[in-house]
């Protein structure tokens, strides 16, 4: 795991911009501490790189030069990720197309693969990974992203060339050598206010975009990057077969737990995080296995019934793990989010990464690497509202003019009367109310809130197209794609990302294998939702792995008390003094802001993530444009190995 980033010259000046290398790595010294700076060019092309290292931590330095035996120097490569297929690939790759190799890493894989197979390689890479390879001879540039979007990689294109890199921040640090701009997107201001975050591939900068999970780009000096996508997640749904059910369960079994045995592949130590739900708790007991002394880490809140301390203990006594608990006060909470923000890039008004935050932190105090839970919701079902389309059944049989009289009907019933919101939602199409796991705002108080509104930017402009792929699927397995594309990559991925490299950690997603999609894929709706829970297959798969007390509790990973502590002392006043200072009037109503806040307050509206949307803004508005706020960005030094 570390930080790339780069610079396709337009001109022949790659040599030259070297020089400006420095403050582009030292953005991002955080993910790569071990060995930071390195750096290679020649006249079209530069390369930095910060490395934290796990695999062959003595050799695989970077960037990294590979080739043929006829060329041993053709290619440079820069790799961010981990692909835990790669001794199955060297081996293969030396016995079928005799491929020498000079280290024990993954990265000679990686550019090895690329050589023999061309752009197809990607496909055949089991992790997780953005990288960059430079072919000398050829004068062509290769970037790729892995299937799910687990790791970032950000660019910018312009009359100079090409920026590329891990952190936004870098590529802010190059805009000038690309001749990109600086302006804000209203566009991409509008999805983040709506959504929580931004969608891919836009980010909060006009001229800085991010190349999208699945797929890879080529470029040459002076032309724009030629994207491809090499992976669509497709439900292919297969009913069960009679007597197949114990099968499949087995097989789900079998193929998570060789995803977790890949995933412990490392130098160093790996432990996990384990919040109180089945997903957590199944990639712990399973990476116990591997590991007799695992390490486990959760986090909980200085409030009574906002913490999953007890029972992610509880479950850490039950599989025999070693267990450490970091609680947080709002106090702490309050002081850290500009840092918080700062290492985001992009805001994500997600309130769980700063529990998320504090825990990377206090794992990186005893280990380098750590395993966790995202995605088995969106490949297993795992979320209530995919049940939606079970209850809300019999509107689909209602003629068109009935069912948008049932909505009329529900804007003239009173709010919190039951009923209201099960019309108002039954009368629209699954392609009108659904638009993934989050939305801070409706259409009336965006359009009170946010200045220079326009309704054409919100779900629509960015699920259209995916629903459009998606037309004649199963509705639940449709809300499952929409999430891929949306919630994963653009909120639970992020936070996951950012927050524990922030803190120089390695986090691995066992759930996100290509391996274990292609078994959830094929699991038809009543394997997901049955018998009032969620990801029946899943669980069913887990009986014998994970303990009793957790097989069918609600997943809650790390709630976060934000409505009780906006309306009480611990951050009302915080929120109040954010937004009388944030220079940010020409984008946000403060006065209706303001009431927002009062309103939440007086205990009317629960108004805490509209109210955290907004904050979450501002204060990345304070530090990205204004220059009002300096977060404290400590210099952290670490050893190699631990």
């Amino acid at each position: 795991m570390c930080g790339l980033v780069g610079l396709l010259t337009s001109d022949g000046s790659g040599r030259r911009l070297r020089e400006g290398f420095p403050t582009a790595l030292h953005c991002m010294r955080h993910r790569g501490p071990d060995e930071p700076g390195g750096t290679w060019s020649d006249d079209d092309l530069v390369l930095g790189f910060n490395r934290l290292a796990f695999i062959d931590i003595e050799h695989s330095h970077q960037p990294l030069r590979w080739g043929p035996p006829e060329s041993p120097d053709r290619y440079a490569l820069t790799y961010n990720g981990e692909v835990y297929n790669y001794l199955e690939l060297r081996a293969q790759l030396a016995a079928d197309e005799g491929a020498v190799f000079h280290t024990e890493g993954d990265g000679e894989a990686v550019v090895a693969a690329f050589h023999y197979w061309g752009p197809g390689a990607v496909a055949r890479l089991r992790g997780m990974f953005a990288f960059a390879i430079w072919d000398t001879e050829t004068r062509t540039l290769f970037l790729a992203r892995d299937p799910f979007g687990i790791k970032p990689l950000f660019m910018a294109t312009g009359p100079g060339g090409t920026a590329f890199g891990s952190e936004k921040k870098s590529i802010l640090a190059l805009l000038d050598s690309v001749g990109g701009g600086r302006d804000l997107d209203p566009r991409a201001i509008e999805h983040y206010t709506v959504l929580q975050y931004v969608p891919e591939p836009e980010t909060l900068h006009r001229d800085i975009t991010r190349l999208e999970s699945g797929c890879h780009a080529t470029l040459t000096p002076g032309s724009a990057p030629r994207i491809q996508r090499y992976f669509t997640p497709q439900f292919d749904i297969r009913p069960f077969t009679s007597g197949g059910e114990q099968r499949r369960y087995d097989e789900i079994a079998e193929v998570l737990s060789d995803s977790v045995a890949k995933h412990m592949r490392a130098d160093v130590t790996v432990g996990s995080f384990l919040s109180g739900g089945i997903d957590s708790t199944a990639i712990a007991a399973l990476a116990i296995r591997h590991n007799p002394d695992l390490i486990t880490f959760t986090t909980g809140f200085e409030r009574e019934g906002y913490s999953e301390v007890d029972v992610a203990a509880e479950s850490a006594a039950a599989i025999g793990a070693r267990h450490i608990v970091k609680v947080v006060g709002p106090a702490e909470f309050a002081s850290a989010i500009p840092e918080i923000v700062w290492y985001l890039d992009d805001p994500v008004a997600d309130p769980a990464l700063v529990p998320l935050y504090f825990v990377a932190q206090e794992a990186r105090k005893h280990v380098k690497v750590v395993l966790s839970g995202e995605g088995a919701d969106e490949l297993f079902g795992g979320y209530t509202i995919y049940r939606e389309p079970l209850s809300l059944k019999p509107f689909d049989r209602l003629p068109g003019g009935l069912r948008s009289a049932a909505g009329r009907l529900s804007a003239r019933i009173p709010e919190g009367t039951r009923g209201k919101s099960l019309l108002h939602r039954g009368s629209m199409t699954l392609e009108e109310r659904y638009y993934g796991n989050a939305r801070s705002f409706d259409d009336a108080r965006l359009r009170a809130v946010l200045r220079g509104y326009r309704p054409e930017w919100t779900h629509t402009d960015v699920t259209a197209d995916l629903y459009a792929t998606t037309r004649g699927w199963d509705p639940v397995a449709r809300m499952q794609h929409i999430d891929l594309f949306t919630w994963l990559r653009g909120d639970i991925l992020v936070k996951a990302d950012k927050m524990t490299m922030a803190n120089s950690l390695e986090l691995r997603v066992p759930f996100l294998d290509p391996e274990v999609f292609e078994v959830a894929q094929r699991l038809p709706t009543d394997q997901k939702l049955a018998h009032g829970t969620t990801k029946y297959a899943l669980r069913r798969a887990l009986e014998q792995i994970v303990p009793g007390h957790v097989l069918h509790r609600k997943k809650l990973g790390f709630p976060v008390p934000l409505r009780h502590w906006l309306a009480g002392t611990e951050l009302h006043d915080w929120a109040r003094e954010t937004i009388a200072h944030s220079q940010t009037d020409q984008i946000f109503d403060k006065a209706a802001v303001l009431a927002m806040l009062d309103e939440h307050r007086a205990g009317t509206v629960d108004n805490s993530r509209r109210l955290w949307t907004v904050l979450v803004f501002m204060v990345w508005h304070g530090i990205f444009v204004e220059g009002s706020i300096t977060p404290t960005i400590a210099d952290r030094e670490y050893p190699v190995t631990l």
